[in-house]
């Protein structure tokens, strides 16, 4: 086989590698018949207002809820549902990246917190206890939550 159509090959299986991926990142919450993203259709105005005059608004609380980052989310979660040690181990997150995003088929979830040290620190155990509590959060076919210290250094995962 020639070097051009190696790479001519090699073209044609990134496209249809590409094409697929695509093709299975859907809107991100992995159901096709609801759509959580807000858009203005022909009986709406952009401010959710109707064209008729009526207002289709959410309570103020859900839309506080929607604000909120997913941290903040996660916590009031924790704080409605957890343990006293869920809690505690709770307090210290201070980032979540990728819970609003599932299409379970490869779900990852990345949780930051305060602890240091790393591996061999202080936060393993809380680490667990926050991977536990994500999983009663959030709920997904293939998920993987990561737990990361101050420094980025890994101290745990557990499945969602």
């Amino acid at each position: 086989m020639g070097m051009k159509t190696k790479i001519a090959l090699g073209a044609v299986v990134g496209i249809a590698v590409i094409g697929a991926l695509s093709a299975n990142s859907g809107d991100g919450d992995g159901d096709a018949g609801s759509d959580s993203r807000t858009s203005a259709n022909s009986g709406e105005k952009a401010d959710g207002a109707k064209s008729d005059g009526a207002s289709d608004a959410k309570p103020a609380e859900d839309k506080a809820v929607e604000k909120a980052s997913q941290a903040e989310q996660f916590k009031a979660f924790v704080q409605k549902n957890g343990t006293p040690k869920e809690k505690d181990a709770v307090s210290h997150v201070t980032k979540v990246q990728g819970a609003d995003e599932q299409n379970d088929i490869l779900d990852a979830a990345d949780v930051y917190t305060d602890f240091t040290g790393g591996i061999m620190g202080e936060g393993t155990g809380p680490a667990k206890l926050i991977a536990s509590s994500f999983a009663d959060w959030k709920d997904s076919e293939n998920g993987l939550v990561t737990i990361y210290d101050a420094d980025g250094e890994l101290l745990g995962n557990g499945q969602f």
